[in-house]
């Protein structure tokens, strides 16, 4: 499914690829959306033969420019939100319900189990969710962004590894 998507997102923004440095604008927008991530990021880097090491690195700092603005706004922009009662509100209300449904996953383990949420690549984890969930739950906001930090650099580590070795073999 992350491939599908990544392949589309390349389509949207395909003609910043003629640029010198279009392929990794390309990486960088991927890697700060939701979903897709730095996991989208890499798998865009293998599908459009870009160079691993700053493919990472491009990657890495695009899904980490987020995080602090996640931790420190995200409950007051949703709060806002909920307050009007209106489409946004109730598209708010149901992502919250959404994050909270994965707290367990953070709860028992605090700071270790977010590290391991956005850094195992798995569907519904990553950066964004589980800021929004350490955000939720209350946790230091400090130490949940060097947590998701950690995360984003394990993820990256094994996208790397499937990205660049076993899928890559697939992809290319």
């Amino acid at each position: 499914m992350a491939e599908k998507i990544t392949k589309l997102v390349i389509k949207i923004f395909g003609s910043l690829t003629s640029l010198w440095y279009g392929k990794y604008l390309v990486m960088f927008i991927i890697s700060l959306m939701p979903i897709l991530e730095l996991r989208g990021g890499l798998i865009a880097a293998k599908l459009m033969h870009a160079p691993m090491l700053p493919s990472f690195i491009i990657c890495f700092l695009g899904n980490i420019i987020p995080i602090p603005f996640i931790l420190w706004f995200i409950t007051k922009i949703f709060d806002y939100f909920k307050s009007k009662n209106g489409p946004i509100g109730k598209l708010v209300t149901k992502l919250e319900k959404r994050a909270t449904s994965k707290k367990d996953q953070i709860e028992r383990l605090k700071y270790l189990g977010l590290v391991l949420f956005v850094g195992i690549p798995l569907p519904g984890t990553g950066a964004w969710t589980g800021c929004l969930i350490a955000a939720l739950l209350g946790m230091d906001k400090k130490k949940s962004c060097l947590a998701a930090i950690l995360g984003v650099i394990m993820a990256g580590i094994i996208m790397l590894i499937l990205s660049y070795g076993l899928l890559g073999v697939i992809i290319d």
